[in-house]
């Protein structure tokens, strides 16, 4: 599973949000995502990925955003 299908996932089964708006330029925020809705997603990217999030990371404010703060910490896992 990539970034994007991982939040599009869970932006639809938690937030009930159409998948079809689930788009890289869409604002997590107009999407319904509040901070502890945020943190639900960095905990569930963590979990599903095997990834650790940072709490000091710059919390996203794009589903882009969010993809670019999972794949570079995929990434790094990787090497």
């Amino acid at each position: 599973m990539n970034a994007i299908e991982l939040i599009r996932q869970f932006l639809v089964d938690r937030l009930g949000v159409a998948e079809a708006a689930v788009v890289p330029e869409a604002v997590l925020g107009e999407l319904g995502v509040d901070s502890l809705m945020l943190a639900e997603l960095m905990f569930e990217a963590e979990d599903r990925l095997g990834i650790e999030i940072s709490s000091d990371q710059t919390p996203p404010k794009t589903v882009a955003d969010m993809v670019a703060v999972i794949d570079a910490l995929a990434a790094t896992k990787t090497e």
